[in-house]
């Protein structure tokens, strides 16, 4: 995860593989995570075509991830929808109000250490 902003640079996507912790996972289906970057954000972590899930007790494992790391404008309510994914109060979610930008990541591929 230290690497990724020099492998990213100034583009708008690349094709990597990295090594974080699982900071969140979604609670409803396992079909999210988030990965903390080096400046200290959330990364969240999709996977391509809808096509597999993590397990919801993922929260504090080591993952690899293979796939592309992206920047984009995140809708207030897909933030709003992960919120509820995640866990969060009413009034949390309701306290999201603007669209935000961040990097996020579709998967290939995720490997869970034990």
């Amino acid at each position: 995860m230290s690497a990724l902003p020099a492998v990213l640079g100034q583009q708008d996507s690349a094709k990597v593989k990295l090594i974080g912790e699982a900071t969140d996972v979604c609670q409803a289906k396992g079909c999210w995570m988030t990965l903390q970057t080096a400046d200290g954000k959330p990364m969240r972590v999709r996977f391509k075509d809808y096509a597999f899930f993590v397990p919801k007790d993922s929260k504090g494992k080591t993952v690899v991830i293979d796939g592309w790391a992206h920047r984009e404008e995140i809708s207030v309510a897909d933030q709003q929808h992960y919120a509820k994914d995640a866990g969060k109060s009413d009034k949390e979610v309701a306290a999201i109000t603007k669209p935000q930008q961040q990097l996020t990541f579709m998967a290939d591929g995720v490997l869970i250490k034990n």
